[in-house]
């Protein structure tokens, strides 16, 4: 019996670990060509226009005590620089600027190319909620944005 096993595990070693030098190619080929979903409709807010897209289709997770769930939002039109915060969440409401501030979660980093942000999120997604953005200017102006979830995001 250990004569069959071992004459059948030196007959395939090579092609294991072939197997096994061909898998790098394979991740680095997902991680140079990834997959993302469609990107949200574009919005004109104050002088910007913004197009919201989620990283994927998971629900979210759970990072630093509180679920969020990762977007890039690609600004179109207006400069960045004339932001001095902005925050994302998803919710029934946008969540108030005070209590934005007393965190860490739902801010709007980047640069000029693409804004990221784990978005604070409940648990799981309901066709109530919505995408809130809350924009707050140098001068001290908020403008609050939002964009309805869609139907491939919201858990069942």
């Amino acid at each position: 019996m250990t004569l069959v096993n071992n004459n059948l595990l030196h007959r395939y070693k090579y092609k294991l670990n072939s197997l096994i030098l061909i898998l790098p190619f394979y991740f680095l080929y997902q991680a140079l060509f990834p997959i993302f979903p469609d990107a949200w409709h574009t919005k004109e807010i104050n002088s910007f226009k913004i197009t919201p897209m989620p990283y994927n289709l998971d629900a979210p997770y759970f990072h630093d005590g509180s679920y969020v769930k990762d977007f890039i939002l690609t600004f179109k039109q207006g400069n960045i620089k004339y932001i001095r915060q902005a925050y994302v969440n998803i919710g029934k409401e946008a969540i108030p600027f005070v209590k934005l501030q007393a965190g860490e979660q739902g801010i709007l980093h980047g640069s000029q190319h693409g804004q990221e942000v784990h978005a604070i999120a409940p648990r799981t997604i309901k066709s109530t909620d919505k995408l809130w953005l809350t924009i707050e200017d140098w001068q001290g102006e908020k403008t609050v944005a939002s964009w309805d979830i869609p139907e491939k995001l919201i858990q069942r």
